[in-house]
């Protein structure tokens, strides 16, 4: 039994003495790996700080060599020459040039520039200098005038077709940024006392705010949801609609829905909608019309708009002597509306010809197009006859709509019946 405990306790040291001689190289392998490692992340280090340091001092002796002796890099030696634009339309495009070619006078462009400039101003880099303001202007309207490929605009002025593509997304964001609260603002109680003497005088409509028209542009089929935008005409179109001061201006506009939705569906999803519905359209004072009450001022439309209180359309057909005075006037306003429709598409064409912009970015031209007529008809830009000639040729007639009477609403009914019998008194006493 004593060997047998002696033969126990020899066994159990000489097994820690091994154990314990594992541990201990286990662990000094361990160290020296470590060490190892150690070593070759430190070598890494030095040998990379020194590639930065080689490489920052041939940066800089090739920096100062090109300031000696400086030459356009390589990387854009392809570009085409720009001799047309900063040779032929900037020093020898004649005030006829520019209208023809930008759809505004030299004046009117340079204008528009500085107005931009904020928002457009970009500085020049190390790998080139960046794209003049004006250029960049000139590109997005030449491409809002003529709708031609942007292939053809990147010959003409020089320059990539994707730049051409972001200078006309971001003169038109611009554009609608910078000039809406400028001419295009919603209308303040003294601005509708204005537009309603504006109605009075052209149309003789009293209390009347503007007329409302509606624009459909012809668009390529879109990936996906392209039943959607096919209008009662049968062609794929993107919708705006616009109310019309008497004076052919704009000064409410939405648009971006699709051609396939009504007329009144589109309306309805406007700012005018809610203000009117809204009770926002008041007068203030209170108006009266042969000693009854006008419960708010008015917007005329065609028979794709619903009769409102504040909306009215044309009888169809008229019948009486009153309908027929109500139907020549309603006539005159909406012939307005329609009439700074077709000079909007024929000033600029993006709108008449068919559109192979992406759809996020029809909405934004759209209101650019609009922002920029009221510039020009503000400013007293010339606008040709022949223009016309373009929209008279359009392969796309605009659709015609009609409003289901389930939207009519019942008050409509009384402020037309009495604008028709007021306007047929007038008539009465000018005839006397």
């Amino acid at each position: 039994m004593a060997e047998d405990a002696t033969r126990r306790t020899l066994m159990f040291a000489l097994s820690y003495v091994l154990l314990k001689r594992r541990r201990d190289v286990n662990n000094a392998n361990a160290l020296r790996s470590r060490e190892i490692q150690r070593r070759v992340a430190h070598r890494q280090h030095f040998r990379q700080r020194h590639q930065r340091m080689m490489m920052m001092l041939l940066t800089q002796c090739s920096r100062s060599s090109s300031e000696l002796c400086p030459r356009p890099p390589r990387i854009w030696s392809c570009i085409e020459s720009t001799d047309w634009w900063e040779r032929v339309a900037m020093r020898e495009f004649q005030p006829s040039d520019w209208l023809e070619k930008f759809r505004m006078s030299r004046e009117t462009f340079f204008y528009l520039c500085e107005e931009l400039r904020p928002r457009l101003s970009r500085q020049d880099t190390r790998l080139r200098p960046a794209l003049r303001l004006e250029k960049r202007v000139a590109v997005a309207l030449w491409r809002l005038a003529s709708n031609v490929e942007y292939r053809t605009i990147s010959t003409l002025f020089g320059i990539g077709r994707s730049t051409v593509c972001k200078c006309v997304r971001e003169v038109c964001q611009a554009i609608v940024l910078i000039l809406r609260p400028l001419l295009l603002p919603w209308p303040s109680p003294e601005m509708q006392t204005r537009l309603a003497q504006l109605s009075l005088s052209h149309w003789r409509v009293p209390h009347c705010l503007g007329a409302l028209g509606s624009l459909h542009v012809p668009i390529l089929a879109p990936p996906r949801g392209s039943q959607h935008h096919r209008n009662s005409r049968g062609w794929l179109s993107v919708a705006a609609q616009a109310v019309v001061d008497a004076e052919g201006r704009f000064w409410e506009v939405w648009a971006g829905f699709p051609g396939g939705y009504g007329h009144s569906a589109i309306l309805q999803s406007s700012r005018l909608w809610q203000a009117g519905e809204g009770g926002a359209l008041q007068c203030q004072p209170a108006a009266k019309l042969l000693e009854r009450a006008l419960p708010s001022r008015l917007i005329l439309g065609d028979g794709g708009c619903p009769l409102r209180p504040w909306l009215l359309r044309p009888y169809s057909p008229s019948v009486s002597l009153e309908q027929r005075a109500f139907d020549q006037r309603a006539q005159w306003a909406v012939g307005t509306a329609e009439r700074a429709m077709l000079r909007l598409r024929a000033r600029w064409q993006c709108l008449l010809k068919r559109n192979d912009c992406r759809l996020d970015l029809l909405p934004s031209m759209i209101l650019a197009c609009c922002l920029l007529h009221n510039l020009c008809e503000v400013r007293g830009d010339g606008f040709q006859p022949c223009w016309q000639h373009t929209v008279s040729l359009e392969e796309s007639p605009q659709p015609l709509d009609q409003a289901p009477a389930s939207e009519d609403h019942p008050g409509g009914e009384e402020v037309r019946a009495l604008l028709a019998e007021y306007l047929l008194q007038v008539e009465e006493e000018e005839e006397l």
